[in-house]
């Protein structure tokens, strides 16, 4: 499975952003998906996964109530919306499909990342 992600940017604090993570070349619906995210001098963590029916999602504490993901099985995609957004935000996004669950070594197919900066 090949994944593409895409949306990241410069946004102001408390503004929004969208990423999308396109898969191909695999069957979508076989795999959970999850964001995580790793700022510079920190190590990856977890943002958000959800199920493969999308019937499920988790977040992490840290995000709770501002981001929510949600996935579009006709098309192969993934999505992360991002509200009120904090400096402590800023990081690179990555992508992933696996088994539902936050521990990264779950996830067996990993995008690019997207870097999202948020400005204070």
């Amino acid at each position: 499975v090949q994944l593409q992600a895409s949306g990241g940017g410069l946004v102001q604090v408390g503004g929004s952003l969208r990423l999308s993570c396109a898969a191909s070349g695999g069957t979508f619906t076989s795999y959970a998906m999850a964001w995580f995210r790793q700022a510079p001098g920190k190590e990856r963590e977890f943002v958000a996964a959800i199920s493969r029916s999308g019937g499920s999602t988790y977040y992490a504490d840290s995000v709770k109530g501002r981001f929510t993901i949600s996935r579009d099985n006709a098309k192969n995609t993934v999505y992360l919306q991002m509200n009120s957004l904090k400096p402590e935000d800023t990081a690179v996004y990555c992508c992933a499909a696996g088994s539902y669950d936050s521990i990264s070594t779950r996830y067996h197919f990993w995008g690019r990342g997207t870097q999202v900066t948020v400005s204070s």
